[in-house]
């Protein structure tokens, strides 16, 4: 009598990191994901990127006492806004210090365990600043999905000069998005779609239900019905502070595409289309066919858009002298990011 196969073991759960420039939508992506019945995406974290660009003060990470300050870094601190997560710190804070001796593996821990929190197999992170940050987030996490949501420019920069918290100005907003779009676009060649998918904000405010069931078999999950619907979760997964995302607690809302045709002056628009125009259309985005921009505001823009870009270059400069000086290893275990109560 023929016997059957046993089933295939399920595949070991890679982290999955939502990210794009600020104000693109990535927190209404991180909602339908959330809601999921296999998915747990938490609010924006401030831990992740801060304990890698810091990691040299927390010591060789193979001795006990060195995993147990990392502990309590990750899990004392308001900065880190670990509090968010709903999490026993104590708890988290004695599984780091028992866990593997990696920073990714005590990183993993802390977001595996929000996703265990809701009885999850998926998690990862989101965060619009690990689109400049995807090296370092690949060097914590080997396995590391990437999904890319890319909205108008034209709206990232009217929504982003709407912001309480953002304090730059206009050009350093446009020299940002573009910056974005440049850095993203290398790594979504180099990745390739094992591990990097893009999507648009409009496409996904306009019809969800294709490109959520696009991005579920990116992911290899089956489609959840429950994700055209991220209000149902907002009140859970958005902390109350974050009035900027009131609208999350809403209907999607298509009328919020484009909307930089009454957000922007005629100058800004000038400027927008002058500077972005290939990378706009390159994602698909029409022209409004505005004339091109004062030399001189060009110019301006130009001058912020090199310090944004002479920054980065110092900072990944720093960042491999920094590599020279680990006492070991930083990648998550596999253990640390697949196994429950690792």
């Amino acid at each position: 009598m023929a016997t059957s196969a046993p089933a295939p073991a399920p595949a070991p759960a890679r982290p999955v990191f939502v990210l794009g420039c600020p104000r693109s939508g990535t927190t209404l992506l991180q909602l339908m994901l959330h809601a999921h019945p296999r998915i747990a995406l938490p609010p924006e974290t401030r831990f992740v990127l801060p304990a890698y660009e810091d990691r040299l003060r927390f010591g060789d990470l193979r001795e006990r006492g060195n995993r147990a300050r990392l502990a309590a870094w990750i899990t004392g601190r308001k900065e880190t806004r670990f509090d968010e997560l709903g999490l026993d710190a104590r708890r988290i804070a004695a599984r780091i210090e028992h866990g593997p001796p990696t920073l990714g593996s005590a990183l993993g821990i802390a977001l595996k365990s929000y996703a265990e929190r809701h009885g999850k197999a998926c998690w990862g992170d989101k965060r619009p600043a690990y689109a400049l940050h995807v090296e370092e987030i690949r060097r914590l996490f080997p396995t590391a999905r990437f999904v890319h949501l890319v909205r108008d420019g034209r709206d990232c920069v009217a929504s982003l000069l709407g912001m309480p918290w953002w304090h730059r100005g206009f050009d350093e907003a446009v020299a940002t998005w573009a910056q974005v779009m440049d850095v993203t676009r290398r790594h979504a060649r180099g990745l390739g779609p094992d591990s990097w998918h893009e999507l648009r904000y409009e496409d996904l405010l306009a019809d969800p239900e294709p490109r959520l069931r696009a991005l579920c078999a990116y992911l290899g999950e089956e489609y959840a019905p429950g994700m055209t619907e991220p209000r149902r979760v907002a009140g859970a997964a958005v902390p109350a502070r974050k009035t900027w995302h009131r609208r999350t607690r809403g209907a999607l809302d298509v009328s919020r595409a484009g909307s930089w045709r009454q957000r922007l002056t005629p100058d800004q628009i000038r400027l927008c289309e002058t500077v972005l125009a290939g990378r706009l259309t390159a994602h698909g985005y029409e022209l409004d066919g505005a004339v091109r921009a004062d030399p001189a505001d060009v110019l301006r823009y130009r001058r912020v858009s090199a310090l944004r870009r002479a920054a980065r270059t110092k900072r990944r400069a720093l960042d491999r002298l920094t590599r020279l000086r680990e006492p070991g290893p930083v990648a998550a275990s596999p253990a640390a990011v697949t196994e429950p109560g690792a």
